[in-house]
């Protein structure tokens, strides 16, 4: 989701679903963004690095290895559904609501130079397909469109947006699944952890793995998030997300989440 500060959406009468989902769920309450604008963010929450990019840029890329790369050499599924996205593997920089700054997959050289993996970001029209036949991969990526990730519209319309597709999302998960719903940057220039400063934002954990009812006022940002889906895959955290500047968020969870 897009540009809200926590205060904006939990506790908001225009967000009573996120809200019963952060209850029945686990929230950070000292949630932050990396920085602004969008696009770091991104790069942050699967690169373990804003590889020193510092605008909403659409003709840099990144040549470093990313979250697709632990994912693959883990042997696990992944796929990444862009809302308003026209084709997989889609290069414009935008059509409609659709932002490639949005999607950080596309701006990885080891994605879009191998066909088969830039294949697998795909748009988010499939993702219905792929519910109905029980075909989901064991990570999912979700970035909606301009307008339903509260970017270009109201904090009502992309709670009306969570509310259609995260509880067909929920029992999806494995026993040991869970699934973010978080911002990339809030309006405030307020962080935490030595590197962040891009805004309180709302982090929330559903799902299996969720430790329902619990709050965490441990600061974390995106790199935390990195980190604790990298231990769930098995991985060793990369860059950022493995510095010791970063705190866990295992306050969250009632068991360690899997990917494996």
């Amino acid at each position: 989701m897009e540009n809200k500060e926590f205060d904006e959406v939990i506790g908001s009468s225009e967000a009573p679903y996120i809200n019963r989902l952060a209850q029945s769920g686990a929230l950070a309450t000292a949630s932050y963004g990396v920085r602004h604008p969008s696009l770091p963010n991104y790069l942050a929450l699967t690169g373990g690095s804003t590889f020193g990019i510092k605008s909403n840029c659409v003709k840099c890329h990144v040549r470093a290895s990313n979250l697709v790369d632990q994912l693959e050499a883990k042997r696990t599924s992944w796929k990444a559904y862009m809302e308003g996205m026209p084709s997989p593997c889609y290069r414009g920089s935008s059509t409609g609501l659709y932002l490639e700054r949005h999607n950080p997959f596309l701006y990885y050289d080891s994605v879009v130079s191998n066909r088969r993996r830039c294949e697998r970001v795909v748009p988010f029209s499939q993702i219905d397909r792929d519910i109905r036949r029980h075909s989901l991969p064991s990570f999912v990526w979700i970035t909606p469109d301009a307008c339903n990730d509260m970017h270009d519209c109201g904090v009502d319309r992309g709670d009306e947006w969570v509310s259609k597709i995260v509880p067909r999302l929920l029992p999806t998960l494995g026993p040991n699944g869970a699934l973010f719903l978080t911002w990339d940057e809030g309006a405030s220039d307020r962080g935490c952890c030595r590197v962040a400063h891009g805004g309180r934002i709302p982090t929330i954990v559903a799902g299996p793995a969720a430790r329902a009812g619990a709050r965490s006022s441990i600061p974390i940002d995106h790199y935390s998030v990195l980190n604790t889906i990298e231990r769930a895959l098995g991985a060793r955290p990369m860059r950022l997300a493995g510095c010791s500047c970063t705190a866990p968020i295992s306050a969250l969870f009632d068991h360690r989440p899997s990917l494996r």
